[in-house]
């Protein structure tokens, strides 16, 4: 069973997840990272380009989901150092001080609210230029124009967009897109209006992306 709720800090999601039988799931891209806590361990879960698939992972499951490119600022590492990794939090913060926060998390009656604090402890002003990039991007705004918007060459938009998110602003829009398609499919948005709205060539074109994205056709995901 998952659950979710608008986070404290701007912009963030808390969830708790208690996987089913197996404990595999199938985690898509989003354009954002995780802070979790799982049985007594503190991880990070960077940014993704393609799914990715969770076996045996039992048991109860807290994250708080960052708003797309805020986490390098809280976890002072750029986002390109975490591509399609899970990492564990000693890995980036002094082993002691994530002791104390795992006995601090561990011991609280609310997780969440818990893992959520220690997010908001190290949070710093969100940068307004990622957000005008976000929002641009999430919106359909091709690259280049957003460039041109924002006043910055292909070459340093692209060096702050692997620091923020982890890759590129294209790699981003492609991630973007394929979420509005889900969400307007999920919404029973006939597939080929889906993929016009969601800003594809054409319904192939959102099949194409889905399955390289996703690791399974669209129809797949939303029978899941």
């Amino acid at each position: 069973m998952y659950r979710e709720r608008a986070s404290l800090l701007s912009g963030a999601v808390v969830w708790v997840n208690t996987p089913g039988e197996g404990g595999s799931g199938r985690v898509l891209p989003d354009g954002c990272m995780d802070l979790l806590w799982h049985e007594g361990r503190l991880l990070v879960a960077g940014p993704d380009t393609r799914a990715y698939v969770t076996e045996g992972a039992r048991g109860v499951w807290v994250g708080l989901r960052f708003y797309p490119g805020t986490a390098p600022g809280v976890l002072g590492v750029p986002a390109h150092e975490l591509l399609d990794r899970r990492v564990d939090l000693s890995d980036l913060w002094s082993p002691p001080v994530v002791r104390r926060l795992r006995t601090r998390v561990g011991a609280a009656t609310d997780p969440v609210a818990a893992l959520e604090q220690i997010a908001l402890e190290r949070a710093v002003p969100p940068d307004p230029f990622l957000k005008r990039l976000v929002e641009a991007l999430d919106a359909g705004r091709a690259v280049a124009a957003v460039a041109d918007e924002l006043g910055l060459g292909a070459r340093q938009l692209h060096r702050r967009s692997r620091d923020a998110f982890g890759y590129g602003p294209k790699t981003l829009a492609r991630v973007l897109r394929m979420q509005r398609a889900l969400a307007l499919a999920r919404d029973g948005v006939p597939l080929a209006e889906t993929a016009v709205r969601a800003g594809y060539a054409d319904q192939p074109h959102l099949a194409r992306d889905v399955r390289e994205l996703a690791g399974l056709p669209l129809t797949g995901l939303l029978g899941g």
